[in-house]
């Protein structure tokens, strides 16, 4: 127990060891993000910003962030919420993630601020891409529906729905949506109306559904109970990073 606890430290500080704390802020909310850089850059700087799930910025946030780094890009996870605003339990996560999906603009908002940050750390401006996971698969696909500057989104197990009322733009960014195909958190009609936005926006899109794969799938945290419809699934996690990358020798290299 002692050797796997040692262990677990070395790998929490060498991870933090190569994240930089970012503040900035939105107005007079303080936000506080963090920075991977690479040792071996990419020679066109391209960038990757990544919005965590719905308890805010996190442990696996943090550590794709550094995994990307290692893959050359330029890294930066998000602040959505605020410094001070960071959700205690479920609860307060879920009024605060449903407050930024209905006030969708101001999730918009937050993406491009920290878009900024990610470009003032060096990342080429012409080659960033958005990922997200759960409430932040939400925000990437937000960030495409507002055209930002970014190449391409892709969203983990996030979250599809959006306003009827809504009107429907043409669609720039490329968009790559990865999804457990046992993921009941997330309806069949929000599924088709998204399939159905995508092509009256004109988007480049695709959709890759994961067998025995439920929401969180990519979480290691998230326990294996699959009836709870919350559950780490390995070999999805896996094939979905996979699938990023591929999407990133596409759009971004």
């Amino acid at each position: 127990m002692k050797t796997i606890t040692t262990l677990v430290l070395f790998i929490t500080f060498t991870m933090q060891a190569q994240l930089k704390t970012i503040s900035y802020t939105d107005e007079n909310q303080k936000l506080e993000g963090h920075l991977a850089l690479p040792q071996n850059g990419l020679p066109n700087k391209a960038g990757v910003l990544v919005l965590p799930a719905w308890m805010g910025v996190d442990y696996n946030a943090k550590e794709n962030a550094t995994e990307l780094a290692k893959l050359g890009y330029i890294a930066f996870v998000a602040d959505i919420y605020g410094q001070d605003k960071r959700p205690k339990d479920t609860n307060e996560a879920g009024k605060q993630a449903g407050y930024f999906k209905t006030n969708y603009k101001e999730y918009q908002k937050r993406i491009q601020l920290a878009l900024d940050q990610l470009v003032k750390a060096g990342a080429n401006p012409d080659k960033i891409a958005v990922i997200g996971y759960c409430f932040g698969g939400t925000g990437a696909i937000e960030a495409a529906r507002n055209n930002l500057n970014v190449q391409g989104v892709v969203s983990f197990h996030g979250g599809l729905g959006r306003d009827k009322e809504r009107t429907i733009a043409p669609i720039q960014p490329k968009v790559l949506i990865l999804h457990g195909a046992d993921d009941f958190f997330i309806p069949e009609t929000d599924i088709k109306a998204f399939q159905e936005e995508m092509r009256k926006a004109n988007a480049d899109w695709q959709m890759v559904y994961y067998a025995d794969a439920v929401h969180a799938f990519t979480h290691k945290d998230a326990g294996n109970d699959k009836s709870k419809g919350v559950a780490y699934n390995e070999k999805a996690a896996k094939r979905s990073w996979q699938a990023m990358k591929a999407f990133f020798d596409e759009i971004l290299k």
